[in-house]
């Protein structure tokens, strides 16, 4: 069961959040985080994204994917309109960054983001979204609207107790670097993404 062993404000460049930490023990050096803007309305359906950790991409700016990006757009957006990202630590896909270097050495070879984790003999996506609802009952959050492309995400939400009100796009436009990347999570995942600009 997680609990919220510590939270405290933390001043950023897109404004002020007030950042929880949800773990089982509080000895946990790798909690998942809440990061909530200091003007959300609870008494109305939450903006929220579900962001799973992407060293990689935020905080070494890597091209091969648009992780980097999502989460400074999903963090401006709340600033300005209220809402939480509920920030979940499954990097790469949840194999963990070993495997996702692996990954990428296999992508420099022809394959494909989800070929790689296969050849590994991994799943395509190991992700798991309870623990995002999980923390959503604790703060007691009733109704959202998700940030996000992912219809899987959408799927945890409409089978658990929360109410999913409605979907905000979180686009971001493709760079030859993350072109193959963005076009396997459209045509494998399913993800909603406009052709235009984003493959």
């Amino acid at each position: 069961m997680l609990k919220i062993q510590a939270e405290s404000n933390v001043p950023t460049e897109y404004g002020e959040f007030r950042m929880i930490a949800f773990a089982e023990q509080e000895s946990d050096w790798m909690p998942h985080l809440a990061i909530v803007a200091k003007n959300t309305d609870f008494t109305k359906p939450v903006n929220v994204r579900f962001h799973s950790e992407c060293i990689t991409g935020e905080v070494f700016h890597s091209k091969k994917c648009e992780c980097g990006q999502q989460l400074s757009a999903a963090m401006q957006y709340i600033s300005e309109h209220g809402g939480l990202i509920i920030y979940l630590r499954q990097e790469g896909r949840n194999i963990g960054i070993i495997n996702k270097l692996k990954a990428y050495a296999l992508q420099e070879q022809g394959f494909d983001t989800v070929e790689a984790n296969l050849q590994l003999g991994l799943p395509a996506d190991d992700r798991n979204f309870d623990t995002a609802i999980e923390m959503l009952n604790i703060l007691k959050i009733p109704s959202i609207n998700l940030l996000t492309n992912n219809p899987q995400k959408m799927k945890f939400v409409t089978d658990s107790n929360i109410i999913l009100n409605k979907r905000i796009p979180l686009q971001i436009h493709s760079t030859v670097e993350s072109a193959g990347y963005l076009k396997v999570k459209k045509d494998y995942f399913g993800h909603l993404l406009d052709d235009e600009g984003n493959l």
